[in-house]
């Protein structure tokens, strides 16, 4: 299908809308990544799109967003399908069943929620079939890790101990590329601890894995936190496109 007309910001009040908050948000990132001694050092911003219409990641492409993040595959899959006409990185980023894995890699360029081998072995199986139909990239992986102490905060993830097992399975694999470490912080709990955590983490990896340099860390309301813990890629929906629509 071909990709939807990038709307006309001056005559469209939703373009505006996002626009502004969009502005907003970058502002936030500059702020922290200053504050943080980070200077130019900007993570990626990923806009986090899910329950929102395809029409609304047409608009955030009209405004430079290059970069739109997923958890459910039927959705995502068909939003991709219907903007195939721009220019968009699809990020991955929700718990994977190993039988979406054939569909993920059809239109994601990355999955930040590699948590269990048997997922990093459906991922290399895909990408091995997708690669030889139709020479795409290597699919960049995350691994996820889980940050809380306890169950009850627990947003998933591997547990840290199994990240260098893990991270040597996806780094061995023709067709993925380890990218680094992905987490959210946890519930009830204030996020600076855990993304602390997750840069000692993501520091003994690099030691092993020097390629391994990303950190998919912060949402809308913890991304300062997260920027001043390392984060190369923040995952911002809300602060940008509004409350989610009630799903039918």
């Amino acid at each position: 299908m071909s990709g939807a007309p990038a709307p006309d910001p001056g005559a469209d009040p939703r373009t505006a809308q996002l626009s502004e908050r969009l502005t907003a948000v970058r502002r936030r990132i500059a702020s922290a990544a200053e504050a943080a001694g980070r200077g130019a050092d900007l993570p990626q911003l990923i806009v986090v799109t899910k329950f929102h219409p395809a029409a609304d990641v047409a608009r955030l492409a009209s405004l430079g967003i290059t970069d739109v993040g997923e958890n459910r595959d039927q959705e995502a899959a068909e939003k991709a399908a219907e903007l195939s006409a721009l220019a968009l990185r699809w990020h991955f980023i929700g718990q994977l069943q190993t039988n979406k894995a054939k569909s993920v890699v059809r239109y994601a360029a990355a999955v930040h929620s590699v948590d269990r081998p048997q997922l990093a072995t459906a991922l290399a199986k895909a990408i091995t079939v997708e690669q030889d139909r139709t020479g795409r990239d290597d699919l960049d992986c995350f691994i996820q890790v889980s940050l809380a102490d306890d169950a009850d905060g627990d947003r998933g993830g591997a547990l840290p101990a199994t990240v260098p097992e893990l991270a040597a399975q996806l780094a061995d694999a023709p067709g993925l590329r380890l990218a680094g470490v992905m987490a959210v912080a946890p519930l009830g709990a204030p996020p600076e601890p855990a993304f602390e955590k997750l840069a000692g983490i993501a520091a003994a990896l690099r030691a092993d894995f020097p390629q391994a340099s990303g950190i998919s860390a912060g949402m809308s309301q913890d991304l300062e936190a997260a920027i001043r813990h390392g984060a190369t890629h923040l995952r911002i929906g809300s602060d940008i496109l509004g409350p989610r629509p009630a799903v039918r």
